[in-house]
């Protein structure tokens, strides 16, 4: 447990930046949208001050140009400063940018409230005292948008941190689970979108005592209470006695805590109230339910383990009855005597037999494997055909199969099917046969075409009507270890079957 270090997601380049992006995009172009089909919502407002506006002039255009200013500052800010700050690259340049930015925003609403706040002009004694309210409200916003945008940076990097590092804080702790660790995420995004609306500080801060009671109960009942409650005669009801006197106590340093936020000392009093039968009343037995069905779960999961530790022990039995040493060592017997008779056609064969028993034993049941492993089972199965196959002369095999140096994986026995289905289809030795494979990888796609000749097979011939070897097995395997990542066509002429595979990586 000592080995296992805390990533930081601020080392390694985020995953969410085309999710942050493309919703930041989204609120903009809504933000747009919502413009071009809303009233002008200030327009009493000029015609009670007896200043003449004008929609375009007075609200369309500087709204149009405050929401692109926001939308700009945000993906500089968060794409572009913010990550280098944390990293602390050029510390005073990205502190300087960040008040750049914010004198900008200020001075730039400032002047479009001119605009759209005209009607303002009527209630100071003077021009100019109109312009110094504009601007300093204007500059109090813009810090406010700063303010909301630090707790937004917060939220999603310790969010971040929290996540990626779920497992090994639960090896620590082990109340801390990914699901408490994502409710906890979840209570934090709801209480900065609470203060970024301006719902009310009432309902903001009843919320946050409220779902952050739940989060607390949840952990210490989930792993403490119910355990401890399971061992009496009547579990159920030691639990909720225990959760009880939890909430008993907690009611008054709760309402004590909403109170220094709200200055109301009866909506303090009455919010602790309804949190502590709320936690006793619809999330205790909650809590109990989950805990229970998570029991009934691990039990069935235990039970399904037994079953299938019984049967890898049957199956490593039946494996046990064929030694794949014996084999070997016969193929090694058979290699050595062809060598001896001067057999090297047959001792090619043999070893690349052998290479290839030994890929099927090895590396066929793992997940993924080295791509390049993959293609060098594919070429020595194609060599093996070959020595089959070149003494004809009217037989054409043609192979354009690039290395892949890269560490790149793909699961095992995926390619070979559409091969074994060329030479099984492709190649008469009666008449004119072709079969051209080629294969390269281009930074993450794999890009795979095969293309053999067809011939009519006679009456008798017990394979006439049976599809190609395993296609119907490499159908299913791409749709459910590619799903949305591949691209498989096959074409069939009287003269020619074609197939081509995209692989998304």
């Amino acid at each position: 447990m000592n080995d296992m270090t805390l990533e930081s997601p601020i080392e390694k380049p985020l995953q969410h930046n085309k999710v942050e992006f493309w919703a930041a995009t989204t609120i903009f172009v809504f933000a747009l949208f919502s413009l071009s089909t809303s009233n002008w919502p200030d327009r009493e407002l000029f015609e009670e001050a007896g200043v003449g506006g004008r929609y375009y002039e007075h609200y369309f255009w500087p709204q149009l140009i405050r929401y692109t200013l926001l939308y700009l500052a945000f993906l500089f800010l968060n794409f572009k400063v913010v990550p280098k700050l944390l990293n602390k690259e050029r510390l005073v340049l990205q502190i300087g940018l960040i008040v750049l930015l914010y004198l900008v925003v200020g001075f730039v609403t400032g002047i479009l409230d001119t605009y759209t706040k005209g009607y303002l002009l009527v209630d100071k004694d003077t021009e100019q005292q109109t312009y110094d309210f504009i601007f300093q409200e204007s500059f109090r916003n813009a810090l406010g948008l700063v303010v909301l945008f630090c707790l937004y940076t917060f939220i999603k990097y310790s969010g971040l941190y929290l996540l990626s590092n779920s497992t090994v804080i639960q090896s620590r702790y082990r109340m801390l689970t990914r699901d408490t660790l994502t409710a906890f995420i979840v209570w934090m995004v709801s209480v900065f979108l609470l203060l970024a609306l301006r719902v009310g500080s009432e309902i903001t801060v009843v919320w946050a005592f409220i779902s952050l009671s739940a989060i607390l109960l949840y952990c210490f009942g989930f792993y403490f209470l119910i355990p401890r409650s399971l061992k009496s005669k009547h579990p159920f009801k030691k639990y909720m006695l225990l959760v009880f006197g939890i909430m008993a106590l907690a009611y008054l340093p709760v309402a004590f805590l909403m109170m220094l936020l709200l200055n109301d000392e009866d909506t303090a009093f009455g919010a602790s109230m309804f949190n502590s039968v709320f936690q006793l009343v619809v999330m205790a037995p909650a809590i109990w339910f989950l805990f229970k069905r998570q029991m009934k779960g691990n039990e069935e999961l235990y039970v399904l383990k037994q079953e299938l530790g019984t049967t890898s022990a049957n199956l490593d039995f039946l494996r046990s009855q064929i030694n794949p040493h014996f084999l070997f060592n016969a193929l090694n017997t058979l290699y050595g005597t062809a060598l001896q008779e001067n057999s090297e056609r047959t001792a090619q064969g043999i070893q690349m037999l052998g290479d290839m028993m030994r890929f099927m034993l090895h590396e066929n049941h793992q997940q993924k494997i080295l791509i390049s492993r993959e293609i060098e089972y594919m070429r020595n199965y194609i060599d093996l055909q070959l020595l089959r196959t070149s003494s004809s002369p009217d037989m054409v095999i043609e192979t354009k199969i690039e290395d892949v140096l890269e560490r790149k994986y793909i699961a095992p026995m995926l390619l070979i099917p559409f091969v074994e289905n060329a030479f099984k289809h492709g190649i008469s030795l009666k008449r004119k046969s072709w079969i051209r494979i080629s294969l390269h990888c281009d930074q993450d796609k794999l890009y795979f075409d095969v293309y053999n000749s067809t011939h009519t097979r006679s009456e008798q011939d017990p394979e006439k009507d049976k599809s190609g070897i395993g296609l119907a097995n490499v159908r299913q395997r791409l749709s459910l270890l590619y799903p949305e990542r591949h691209e498989l066509i096959i074409r069939e002429t009287p003269e020619e079957y074609f197939v081509h595979l995209t692989l998304q990586l």
